[in-house]
């Protein structure tokens, strides 16, 4: 495994950190392995002004779109390339099992295609052109032009994934991009910052500051060079941040928090059914995923099934070193999250749901790691902050219902529209349902995200879309030019 330099990467140099270092604790083992560098607001200046030099005076915004879509390209093999070392270091920042980094949305496969995919749309970002409105005016046209700097803003859980998810198609629109990753997964974001300096980008398009969300976060949100920002996030940073972004008209996407349903009929294959929920909130990353499908929505007829099958999975984590190909759940972040964690639990009871398993500490691991027992609770009811607010951990609550319309209104009963399941053989059911749930994301009988299709949420979930061809548009502005 090769760690990446403890350097930041401003207008095409590595520089050293401005303040202290850094200690990366590794959740599975409470160990100091990485020093990371610590930017301040002196580094976030730097960085900006090279973007924002790159993007006025540079090459970058009016390069042939072909060249733009070989760098992509470019990027794409370097990942490629450095997989194996990618995934493992992976493994090393957040504690995603070995045993996952395989899935195709968690390794480095999944960004080396996104930066593939949004090397295709260079050339075809195309506009339109209007039949004659007045006599004196016989052309209208428009053109969609990149917005200018990109401030992108990645969390822990899914370092790779998400930081590709934002770069591709901020360079593939022709955009300058200062990117800030999460301080507590630094390694593969630097990683493949080593990586993209490879590419030879022209000075000042990509530049990383690492560092935590006070001062670094902040002075980059703050900084009124930056014309766009994109954050992945929780729901009460992604509002702060959308405050002081508009409050200078700049432009914002935000992919934020989800309570995701999962609903169950009485005709669905339960075994696929639980299995995707479970996996979701149980194994890899243990329900630290946006998208997790942490509320079990069973129909009344299947319902005691469910939780019997919920329970039989939970026994199925086990817990561990990482790279240990037998371990198949993460731990949690940090001490504090799994603090945080086991209080939701707690509160839960205390609000009278009842424990159908879990509930504190998983057992039989180290005390150093930061490991929470997988969790189902039942008898819990809408209203309750277990079934409200997004826990991030491994814990699932079960509620019933008795036909389609309350399923409908549970499901839609939360703040959050990220992401649904539906679980039926009844096709009519499946399109009836989904076309009714309020989500950005329906998956039925399954659950994926794919590089080319759009992902993003509805309501207090967020703001804007990413992977596709929405994904680069949000990148881009529309100009639309009249001819005389």
């Amino acid at each position: 495994m090769t760690l990446p330099r403890p350097q930041m990467f401003i207008d095409g140099s590595w520089v050293e950190g401005r303040a202290e270092p850094i200690q990366h604790i590794h959740p599975a083992s409470g160990e100091a392995i990485f020093h990371a560098p610590n930017a301040d607001r002196s580094a976030v200046d730097a960085a900006v002004t090279a973007a924002r030099t790159a993007f006025d005076d540079g090459p970058w915004p009016r390069l042939p779109g072909r060249d733009r879509a070989r760098f992509l390209r470019s990027i794409a093999e370097l990942i490629r390339s450095d997989a194996a070392n990618l995934n493992a270091l992976l493994s090393l920042d957040n504690a995603t099992p070995s045993s996952f980094v395989g899935f195709y949305q968690m390794g480095a496969e999944y960004p080396a295609d996104l930066f593939e995919t949004c090397a295709g749309w260079v050339d075809k970002i195309t506009g339109e052109t209007y039949p004659q409105w007045e006599p004196n005016q016989p052309f209208t046209f428009t053109t969609h032009e990149p917005v200018g700097v990109a401030a992108i803003i990645t969390p822990w859980n899914a370092p790779m994934s998400l930081f590709a998810q934002k770069l591709a198609p901020a360079l593939a629109a022709g955009c300058t991009v200062v990117a800030k990753p999460s301080e507590l997964s630094p390694l593969v974001s630097l990683r493949m910052a080593e990586l993209i300096a490879h590419s030879d980008l022209p000075a000042g398009v990509f530049n990383i500051v690492t560092g935590p969300g006070d001062p670094v976060g902040t002075a980059l949100v703050e900084d009124p060079r930056v014309d766009k920002v994109s954050f992945t996030g929780s729901r009460d940073v992604g509002g702060s941040i959308a405050a002081t972004v508009g409050a200078r008209i700049g432009r914002v996407s935000l992919e934020l928090g989800g309570k995701s349903p999962a609903l169950i009929f009485a005709d669905a294959d339960l075994g696929m059914a639980v299995g995707i929920a479970a996996g979701n909130a149980f194994l890899g990353l243990s329900g630290q995923v946006c998208v997790c499908q942490s509320r079990v929505l069973a129909h009344d007829a299947v319902y005691d099934e469910v939780v019997a099958k919920l329970v039989g999975f939970a026994a199925a984590a086990a817990f561990g070193d990482p790279f240990d190909p037998k371990v198949s759940a993460a731990p949690m972040i940090s001490t504090r999250h799994m603090r945080r964690v086991l209080g939701h639990i707690e509160r839960a009871v205390d609000d009278g749901a009842q424990l159908a398993v879990g509930g504190g500490r998983a057992e039989n691991v180290s005390t150093a790691g930061n490991f929470v027992a997988p969790t189902v609770l039942v008898d819990a009811d809408n209203s309750m902050a277990v079934a409200q607010d997004e826990i991030f951990g491994p814990v699932l609550c079960v509620l019933r219902f008795t036909d389609e319309d309350e399923a409908i209104r549970l499901a839609n009963d939360t703040r959050y529209g990220l992401g649904a399941a539906v679980y039926t053989r009844d096709v009519n059911r499946a399109l009836r349902v989904s076309r009714a749930l309020r989500a950005g994301s329906v998956g039925v009988n399954s659950w994926s995200l794919q590089p080319h299709a759009p992902f993003g949420g509805m309501k207090q979930s967020g703001l804007g879309r990413e992977n596709g061809q929405a994904g680069v548009m949000e990148y881009l502005e529309t100009k639309t030019t009249f001819i005389s």
